[in-house]
C-alpha cells in the first residue's frame, strides 16, 4: 500500500488527501491543533499534531513508513519547519520514493502582465515569497542529497467550495476593485489535487510545475461573473488607488503576470477539470 504524509492538512491538503484516499492510499495529515486533527481523522486519514516548533513521536513513525511526502506548510523566518525538525527522519526513511512541495507563483514577482513559465527567473517582491523561494531550493538540495525525486508545484490563487467569489457574494463581502491592466492567476482546489496526483504518476518528471488555469484575468471580472450566476447585481466598482486595503491585500496588486501551465499539461499530461474560473464558479454555485 502507498502511504502519504501530508505536512499541513489545510484547504489544499484536504483535497489532495481525499483524492488519495479515494484511490486506496493510506494518508496521514498534520494539523497545528487537536481540533484540526479531529477533523482529519473524521475524513478517514490518520492525524498528527505538528506545530512546526517541536517534533511529534507519532509523526516520526508515520514518516518512517511513508512512501510519499507532501509539504504544504509555509516556511517561517527560520526556514522550512519540516526540514528543520524532520530532516534526519526523512533521510533515514527506507520507504520514501517521492517528495512534493507546494509553493506559489508569487516567487515570480511582478512582470507587468507578461507571460511567465518555469524557465522565468524568479524575482520575488514580498518577504513571504522570498521565504518560499528559499524553501524550494532547500527541498531541491535535500532531495538530490537523499536521491529521492522532488516535484515543486507553484500554485496560483486558490479557490473552491467555501473559498470563492460565489461565497463572498453570498456573504456580502465581495469587492469589485478596479486597477487598470491588473490580472491574477487562479486554480480550483480540485485541480491542485489532480496536478499532484499526475505528478505522483510521473515521478521521473521532476522539477517545477506551475499549477494554474488557462485564464489569467482581471479580478473584477470574476466577481461580475459570480454575480451573474447568482442573478444579483455586482458590487459597485471601487478604484484600487483610493480604496482602503490591508497591506497584505494591497501587496497582491503589486504583482502582475500571466502564468503559463504548458509544462503541467505537456509533461504530466494533466487536463484541467476547471480550465477557467467560469467552469469552477458554475460548479460551486450548483454544489450548494
Amino acid at each position: 500500500m502507498k502511504r502519504m504524509v501530508v505536512f499541513g492538512y489545510g484547504y489544499s491538503g484536504r483535497a489532495i488527501g481525499a483524492a488519495l484516499l479515494a484511490e486506496g492510499w493510506h494518508v496521514t495529515g498534520t494539523s497545528r491543533t487537536e481540533a484540526g486533527c479531529a477533523a482529519i481523522a473524521a475524513s478517514g486519514a490518520d492525524a498528527c499534531v505538528f506545530d512546526g516548533a517541536a517534533p511529534a513521536p507519532d509523526l516520526a513513525t508515520a514518516i518512517a513508513q511513508a512512501t510519499h511526502g507532501l509539504i504544504s506548510i509555509p516556511p517561517d523566518d527560520a526556514g522550512d519547519p519540516v526540514l528543520r525538525i524532520y530532516r534526519d527522519a526523512l533521510s533515514e526513511s527506507q520507504q520514501l520514493e517521492w517528495l512534493g512541495y507546494l509553493s506559489t507563483v508569487g516567487v515570480y514577482g511582478d512582470h507587468g502582465g507578461a507571460w511567465v513559465d518555469e524557465s522565468t527567473l524568479p524575482k520575488p517582491k514580498s518577504a513571504r515569497s522570498h521565504r518560499r523561494l528559499a524553501a524550494e531550493q532547500a527541498w531541491q538540495d535535500f532531495a538530490v542529497a537523499i536521491g529521492v525525486p522532488l516535484q515543486v508545484f507553484r500554485l496560483a490563487g486558490i479557490y473552491g467550495p467555501g473559498r470563492s467569489a460565489i461565497d463572498k457574494l453570498r456573504a456580502g463581502t465581495a469587492r469589485r476593485l478596479i486597477k487598470p491592466g491588473q490580472v491574477f492567476n487562479r486554480i480550483h482546489v480540485v485541480d491542485i489535487a489532480g496536478a499532484v496526483l499526475a505528478g505522483i504518476a510521473h515521478p521521473d518528471r521532476t522539477g517545477i510545475f506551475n499549477v494554474t488555469d488557462d485564464a489569467p484575468g482581471p479580478p473584477q471580472d470574476v466577481i461580475a461573473y459570480g454575480a451573474e450566476l447568482l442573478d444579483i447585481p455586482p458590487p459597485p466598482e471601487q478604484d484600487f488607488a483610493t480604496t482602503d486595503l490591508s497591506a497584505m491585500a494591497r501587496s497582491f496588486y503589486g504583482e502582475n503576470k500571466r502564468v503559463s501551465n504548458a509544462r503541467l499539461k505537456a509533461d504530466l499530461g494533466y487536463a484541467l477539470r476547471y480550465p477557467t474560473y467560469r467552469e469552477g464558479l458554475r460548479a460551486i454555485r450548483t454544489s450548494r
